[in-house]
């Protein structure tokens, strides 16, 4: 079965990215420990883009703001659907997630269906 990928773009205050990336490294362990495959949040280095969209312009980042990538992976889309069902109600998440760190409904988000893997 073709495994499953949940991705994420977020817009991060640059005055709080080692905040995100705390929050980020103890939200891994939960996702890790309820059975996802991979998890990985990676901070924008090179965003100069010429012919192309670059990320802080899709995400509208403002100036004082960086672009996180991030994403988990499952081994399926079933199998995600119950990782993050445990994930939404296990208690540890609650305590690092945190509104004050990033504007959540400025994340953009998606789940993938993997076609080519190498």
């Amino acid at each position: 079965m073709n495994k499953y990928v949940d991705g994420f773009v977020v817009p991060v205050p640059k005055d709080k990215i080692e905040a995100y990336r705390q929050m980020a490294a103890k939200a891994s362990e939960v996702w890790k420990e309820h059975g996802a495959l991979e998890y990985r949040e990676c901070v924008l280095d090179d965003g100069d883009a010429k012919e192309m969209v670059p990320f802080p312009r899709m995400i509208e980042a403002g100036e004082n703001e960086t672009v996180v990538l991030a994403w988990i992976v499952y081994e399926s889309r079933e199998q995600r659907d119950k990782v993050n069902a445990l994930v939404m109600a296990d208690p540890r998440l609650a305590e690092v997630c945190c509104e004050s760190i990033f504007d959540w409904k400025r994340m953009a988000y998606g789940g993938f269906r993997v076609f080519v893997e190498a």
